[in-house]
């Protein structure tokens, strides 16, 4: 069957013969691609990514586009399950112990590298465009980051050392501050809007603040509910097989109730992973965490496929000085920051050298911010030749940040992998 009919099977069928038959036929054609690219020196995420955007939309004009946008739709929960086992990885590397053993330097990092992005990226947008509100949102956007894109890196070159712990930290702990810097600046950024147009009420400052406050703290407060559950549970669990029916169970629980109440699924199954690891014995979390990574590379090879035929390489054009402005602002705050967050610390030198170029990716939660303003600020602000000012702030966001995240999660996991390896903490995967 030719690439066009199967297309045009899977786009008016969207059964699940086909989708099961496009899964599969990815999977493969993903694993031997993430072999080749390897030999390169690459990660192999990037032959995945490459697979997903080669039948995306990206080449839709000739005829191989797979992954319509149906079929990404019907696809869309591995993603958000995929995201829900990355972020519980990361919160069950966190234990309170090893974090001590790094000192306040990590607190101080994140904190720095979240700021400096966010001023540094807001001050360049507006040098430029000389537009406060585009800025601040701009800004907001830049210390949101991508865990999968790190996390996928030292899994698969098993990873291990003080910079691979610091890095855990970071791309953990930095989403929780970027949707609070983010609501942050969305309400400032709306109240100059609304002072824009004569008529309109201001909601206030506070109140705007509300969803992205109640949004951390219910996520903490499930997530730490659901930990707590999951230690009381594998208590009672001795067999390796068993344990993954229930740690599955509950990161599954977890992203669905994160969707059903629009709460933060990274926040939340972070916070499952790191109750687990500080309430528990280790040799218990080590059983627990067993049999997720036999798992976590065929996770892995799904959710950069998806992510790879979400890419519009066609968007890359479009960048302009408001692209290449974020993209550079965005790097140096957050390798800047990093740098300046660890003298601050006082922490080793590897992780001081080496932690910002590992917390570049950037993706899913920028986009889903971008989606947010998009939508909520598209009637706000004086109208100029019909279109109103945030309906166009929300055009640029949206297509700026779709192209900029091409170039972040593919530079982003390859820098990682540079970083860990000058730290000298990439594993026997290498060898």
């Amino acid at each position: 069957m030719s690439a066009p009919a199967l297309e045009h099977v899977i786009e008016t069928s969207a059964g699940l013969p086909q989708l099961f038959t496009l899964v599969g036929a990815m999977l493969i054609l993903c694993f031997y691609a993430g072999k080749l690219i390897k030999k390169t020196s690459l990660p192999s995420l990037i032959g995945y990514m490459l697979i997903g955007a080669l039948f995306g939309p990206s080449f839709k004009q000739f005829g191989i586009e797979l992954f319509t946008e149906s079929v990404r739709e019907s696809l869309a929960f591995i993603t958000q399950v995929a995201l829900g086992f990355v972020a519980f990885s990361i919160g069950s590397e966190l234990s309170m112990k090893s974090l001590k053993r790094l000192g306040n330097g990590i607190v101080w990092i994140i904190f720095v590298e979240s700021f400096a992005a966010f001023f540094v990226v807001t001050g360049l947008i507006y040098a430029v465009t000389r537009d406060l509100p585009m800025a601040l949102i701009f800004g907001s956007m830049a210390p949101a980051s991508a865990p999968a894109g790190t996390v996928a890196i030292i899994q698969e070159y098993k990873a291990k050392g003080n910079l691979t712990q610091a890095l855990y930290a970071v791309v953990g702990f930095d989403d929780g501050l970027a949707i609070i810097i983010f609501g942050f600046a969305a309400a400032i950024s709306k109240s100059l809007l609304i002072a824009e147009a004569p008529g309109h009420v201001s909601e206030g400052f506070f109140h705007m603040l509300k969803g992205p406050s109640l949004e951390i703290i219910f996520s903490i407060l499930v997530g730490t509910a659901l930990g707590f559950l999951l230690g009381q549970l594998v208590r009672f669990i001795k067999n390796s097989h068993d344990m993954l029916i229930i740690v599955f169970g509950m990161i599954t629980l977890g992203t669905g109730l994160s969707m059903m109440w629009h709460l933060s699924l990274i926040l939340t199954n972070m916070v499952i992973g790191f109750v687990l690891i500080n309430t528990r014995r280790e040799a218990l979390v080590h059983k627990v965490a067993a049999p997720l990574l036999e798992i976590m590379p065929l996770t892995f090879v799904l959710f950069f496929c998806l992510a790879g035929a979400h890419l519009q390489i066609a968007a890359l054009p479009s960048l302009g000085i408001i692209g290449i402005v974020y993209i550079l602002g965005r790097s140096g705050g957050l390798i800047g920051g990093a740098r300046l967050g660890a003298t601050l610390g006082h922490v080793e030198e590897n992780i001081k050298k080496y932690v910002g170029l590992g917390i570049l990716s950037q993706a899913g939660v920028a986009i889903g911010l971008a989606l947010i303003v998009n939508s909520e600020f598209a009637e706000l602000g004086a109208v100029t030749d019909g279109v109103s000012h945030g309906s166009a702030i929300g055009m640029k966001v949206i297509t700026t940040i779709t192209a900029t995240c091409i170039v972040f999660e593919i530079i982003g996991p390859i820098l990682a992998k540079y970083a860990l390896g000058k730290a000298g903490e990439l594993g026997k995967a290498t060898r």
